[in-house]
């Protein structure tokens, strides 16, 4: 609406003077209504949420001195709360050995291992292996070491697995089984036996910076003789039973639409 300006002829001063109006106000019947002098305006924002806050930020009205003191105040009391980690003033020299996270556990060579015993009955089965460089391949079940782990053969000359340890939650037991009665295995094969050596390494020295030789890990020739003397009464007994040998030549797999929980091993 507009505003109106109202001429009185003579003012109290006896000069002619005009008056100002506020904005009109609309009748109930559409008559235009003169507002009071000296009344503000109403200020009217939209209803959209997003345009009030606007409105709010552009009108508001700014910080006074005593409320930045307010807040400078807070932030000094808040600084002075804070733990200051100071430097130290004496480094020795030397490391100092502190707490390792593994403080109180165990190695894992200590650790104790729930394997379950297997009975005599069960040697000379052929198991399945599930994991390292022999996996998918079928070996002789010899006997369970006093670690808990199995020894197994291939034989060497079938499927090329010689003599080794392997854990029992990583094979497949089958039903297929070789007589082991006659055969005789050697008592010092035992954890100690297949124990791995550590291989020494190699001093630079002014002549072999360039090219050191490192020293390589070479098969024991009693382990050779361990191998053939058991291989070669194995054999005989795998012979005797019909297509063992090309079954265990054979490497295990899944192809398409074979589950392993449906299968008889």
């Amino acid at each position: 609406m507009y505003t109106k300006r109202i001429l009185f002829p003579f003012s109290q001063d006896g000069r002619q003077k005009p008056l100002k109006a506020t904005k009109g106000k609309e009748g109930p019947k559409g008559e235009k209504q003169e507002g009071r002098c000296g009344e503000k305006p109403q200020k009217h924002c939209s209803r959209n949420p997003v345009l009030r806050v606007m409105y709010k930020w552009k009108y508001a009205a700014p910080e006074t001195r005593i409320e930045r003191k307010k807040k400078e105040s807070c932030l000094l009391l808040s600084q002075s709360q804070l733990v200051i980690r100071k430097m130290l003033r004496y480094y020795s020299s030397e490391d100092v050995p502190g707490k390792l996270l593994s403080h109180g556990k165990k190695p894992f060579i200590q650790h104790v291992r729930r394997l379950i015993k297997w009975s005599h009955d069960i040697l000379g089965t052929v198991l399945i292996m599930l994991t390292g460089c022999h996996r998918g391949k079928r070996v002789v079940f010899l006997k369970q070491l006093a670690s808990g782990l199995l020894l197994v053969t291939g034989p060497l000359t079938i499927n090329h697995v010689p003599l080794r340890r392997t854990h029992q939650k990583f094979v497949i037991a089958t039903s297929t089984r070789v007589n082991l009665s006659s055969v005789k295995i050697p008592n010092h094969l035992t954890d100690a036996y297949f124990k791995k050596k550590r291989l020494c390494k190699p001093r630079h020295q002014e002549r072999e910076i360039f090219d050191p030789e490192k020293e390589k890990y070479e098969i024991m020739e009693q382990r050779k003789a361990d191998q053939e003397t058991v291989d070669s009464q194995i054999l005989p007994q795998i012979k005797k039973i019909p297509r063992l040998c090309g079954y265990l030549h054979s490497v295990f797999s899944l192809s398409n639409r074979v589950y392993s929980h449906k299968l008889v091993f």
